[in-house]
């Protein structure tokens, strides 16, 4: 087995590892000392109704909290998709299309198996209609881009392009994350669990991209095309 392969399992392991034990504590109530001094932490002391910060930066929460949302995400799909489309990459814009949809749907299942109510020590600073655990959003934004990144970076023929790239993404994903919680709409650790969720998948698509690609399946990476 080669050492990328064997890091790529073992990271897709520890992820799904992580998520399930950090739902074992959270439904064991362990963490909600934890949760709670972090959402705090975001708040104006002594006064729970008002974020930290100027009126802009929740503003600029709202922002980012939009970019996991499934319009956005949506969007980007599909363009990313036409982008593959029209490069003569059939196979790997149906692959992607059909494992980022999968991931919502996992993520949406998931919601619903958990129900665990959103929090109620501050006001919520977006509107939410769906239960907790775990972040759709961070969910979202973890399956989707880095999903399309790591599909993208398979076509790149430069490390400093595919860097750049995840990098992007995963800032992306950070701060769709940071804001839910900054917005009082998502407790931290339903916020790790959606990226520890959303993140195997995205590699798991890295995975299953490798190995199709060797039945010709899904179109090569970069540096096979050339050699």
């Amino acid at each position: 087995m080669e050492l990328s392969t064997l890091l790529t399992l073992c990271f897709i392991a520890m992820s799904l590892w992580g998520f399930m034990e950090l739902a074992g504590e959270v439904f064991e109530g362990e963490t909600r000392n934890i949760d709670t001094q972090l959402l705090l932490a975001l708040r104006t002391p002594g006064d729970p109704t008002d974020p930290l910060g100027p009126p802009w930066v929740e503003e600029v929460g709202r922002d980012m909290t939009a970019l996991g949302g499934l319009l956005v995400v949506t969007l980007a799909t599909v363009a990313t998709a036409l982008f593959f489309l029209l490069s003569g990459r059939y196979r790997s814009a149906l692959y992607m299309l059909v494992v980022i949809g999968g991931g919502v749907t996992v993520s949406n299942t998931a919601k619903g198996i958990f129900s665990r109510p959103r929090p109620d020590l501050v006001p919520h600073g977006s509107i939410v209609h769906t239960a907790s655990f775990p972040s759709g959003h961070s969910m979202m934004a973890a399956v989707v881009y880095l999903t399309l990144a790591v599909m993208v970076a398979r076509i790149l023929p430069e490390m400093r392009l595919k860097i750049y790239v995840l990098s992007v993404a995963v800032f992306v994903t950070v701060m769709v994350g940071v804001s839910r919680v900054y917005l009082g709409v998502h407790w931290p650790t339903d916020v790790l669990a959606g990226w520890l969720a959303g993140a195997s998948w995205a590699v798991m698509c890295l995975l299953g991209a490798r190995v199709l690609a060797r039945f010709g399946k899904v179109e090569p990476e970069a540096h096979e095309e050339e050699a």
